[in-house]
């Protein structure tokens, strides 16, 4: 068994991992980055990237349809070849990290490919082909694990050939039907992805609503939408049991229907291995979901933790901007620590819902005195202009005691470059009065803003 000791080691190299093992290794520390899977992690292989040039496909053909209320007459076929060689050929080099860990080295550090995982005080080992390793770090053991997608304890499920978003984005056809399985953002993203290329298209949600995380009245903007495009909507109902036969799956739920595809692609949430990575060697719970983590990303003695398994977001904007927190503090520069109330967060559907910070409802539930208004993108200048494909709304949640936004939504055309103006009036405590006196480009659909504090200041 091979032993070797260095400063710090890296345990999972995804968006947050990568970037605290470059920042430590080009300060000039022994930095070893471990991890059995791509380095760059989920979202440049499987997730943001490829189902983003999905959408973008997606959206072209939608805007295709558009052309009989706007502008003349238009033919569309859809294609899907044209996607999946992008998604191959620019965004993953056909699952290639080899870019990726030349970019680490050339920081300086060493990446080791293997499965990690902590052995005890200051230890990590490391499984690879050639054998155990084992690392014993002087400064730091930074954990950034990821998460693999969470298959449900749905009778019949594991013994047939569904989908998870990884096989999804590989995919070269599209087949004819689909059930999802989850209509969070990622079965979202999916199911509006799948119809616009024709794909005969049901999502269920044991939710009593779609995007259930986000505020009520986004879910009813985007169930319109689904609904308009020929998507067919179970909510409040869950899987009991799956089939699979002739090359069909028939999903029976909960409510007593049973939706049957070509495929099942299963998006119900994600999961972290806690006892495979070893954190009882730490004292830490390894049947918890999440890696409770402090201020400047410590998680126990000499070991930090960024990313989805800390629980506050599964983004890499998160991950990445843990990872410069947990940098900063493993080389004793600075005092950051972590200000998570103004978390934007992003289903890249059509229309866009975005949002940052606290919903009505979270508001409520933290006690603090609440005011809130909405306002219809269409009913706006940029929104009547737009015409077709201009559904949509800002909603706004008020402190009324400190007169500051607690947390904006926003579903509209490109709502995730809208929310940047309330990402910054979240973070700074912007006073309401402030806000109203800024002045809001004509006409674009920012400047709903305007109309939105006008009701919430009346």
């Amino acid at each position: 068994m091979a032993e070797d000791e260095v400063d710090a080691v890296v345990v999972g190299m995804g968006p947050g991992g990568e970037d605290v093992a470059g920042r430590l290794a080009t300060a000039g520390l022994s930095v070893v980055g471990v991890d059995n899977r791509l380095v760059g992690g989920e979202c440049p292989y499987f997730a943001c990237v490829p189902t983003k040039m999905m959408v973008r496909g997606a959206g072209a053909l939608a805007e295709a349809g558009r052309v009989p209320l706007l502008a003349g007459t238009a033919s569309v076929r859809p294609d899907w070849t044209p996607v999946a060689d992008r998604i191959r050929d620019e965004a993953t080099t056909d699952w290639d990290d080899r870019v990726a860990v030349r970019r680490f080295e050339d920081t300086g550090g060493r990446f080791v490919r293997g499965f990690g995982r902590l052995t005890g005080p200051g230890e990590v080992t490391v499984d690879t082909a050639e054998g155990e390793r084992v690392f014993r770090p002087r400064r730091a053991i930074v954990l950034n694990p990821g998460t693999d997608p969470a298959v449900p304890p749905v009778e019949g499920l594991r013994d047939t050939p569904f989908w998870t978003n990884r096989e999804a984005v590989r995919a070269r056809t599209l087949p004819e039907s689909v059930v999802v399985l989850g209509a969070g953002p990622v079965g979202a993203e999916f199911a509006q992805v799948f119809a616009r290329f024709g794909v005969d298209t049901t999502v269920v949600e044991a939710a009593p609503r779609v995007l259930p995380g986000g505020e009520p009245e986004a879910s009813e903007t985007i169930t319109e939408v689904f609904t308009a495009e020929g998507i067919t909507v179970h909510t409040d109902t869950s899987a009991r049991r799956v089939r699979h036969e002739d090359g069909r799956f028939t999903v029976e739920l909960d409510s007593g229907q049973s939706p049957s595809a070509e495929q099942l692609l299963v998006a119900t949430g994600r999961h972290t291995d806690l006892a495979a990575l070893g954190v009882s060697s730490l004292g830490l719970d390894e049947s918890a979901n999440t890696i409770e983590v402090d201020g400047r990303m410590r998680a126990a003695e000499g070991v930090w933790a960024v990313g989805d398994v800390t629980g506050h977001g599964a983004f890499t904007h998160t991950s990445v901007y843990q990872a410069r927190i947990a940098a900063e503090d493993i080389l004793g520069r600075g005092e950051l620590t972590a200000d998570y109330r103004a978390m934007p967060a992003v289903a890249f559907t059509d229309p866009e819902a975005a949002s940052v910070g606290l919903t009505e409802a979270r508001a409520r539930r933290q006690g603090f005195p609440v005011r809130t208004a909405v306002t219809e993108i269409p009913s706006s200048a940029r929104g009547w202009i737009h015409k077709a494909g201009n559904e949509g709304l800002i909603k706004l949640v008020a402190d009324t005691e400190r007169d500051i936004l607690l947390g904006a939504t926003v579903v509209a055309p490109l709502g995730g470059e809208i929310l940047g103006a309330f990402t910054v009036a979240v973070h700074n405590q912007v006073h309401l009065a402030q806000l109203r006196r800024m002045i809001f480009a004509y006409p674009t659909f920012h400047r709903a803003i305007e109309v939105a504090l006008d009701e919430l200041l009346d």
